[in-house]
């Protein structure tokens, strides 16, 4: 199921995945763009689900305001369904880290996995400031 070739980050969330009745994970920027995905899920399911978690982190982020202090910066959304919950944390400027599972799992454990993964991506995320060459573009 995975692009070993597009996903160099793949491994690192099938790691977060870990956690018992955990079902997927998808790293993807703010404008929805596909970034790596867990082996559990193919790439098309991947990149539909990433654009989707784009929208619900923007409709988060908006809401800042309501819980009293519009500058708060947005760390974490928890959907809860029926058959089980989405988290979706910030894994960066301007990537995110979404996480299915089922109405089993424990929800902290969860949680703190993430933020192990978000420092851990973190490093791998940022890359290293370019040097001017002189050259024109």
């Amino acid at each position: 199921m995975t692009d070993p070739v597009n996903n160099k980050l793949g491994w690192m969330l099938d790691d977060a995945l870990r956690v018992p009745e955990t079902r997927h994970a998808i790293l993807l920027s703010a404008d929805g763009l596909l970034m790596a995905h867990s082996e559990r899920i193919s790439r098309d399911d991947a990149e539909r689900h990433a654009a989707g978690m784009s929208g619900l982190q923007a409709l988060a982020r908006s809401t800042a305001e309501f819980c009293g202090d519009p500058t708060t910066p947005w760390q974490q959304t928890v959907n809860e369904f029926e058959s089980g919950y989405v988290f979706l944390v910030a894994a960066g400027e301007r990537a995110y880290l979404a996480v299915s599972a089922t109405e089993k799992v424990d929800m902290e454990t969860v949680s703190f996995r993430l933020q192990e993964l978000v420092q851990r991506l973190g490093k791998e995320l940022t890359s290293p400031q370019r040097s001017d060459s002189g050259s024109p573009v």
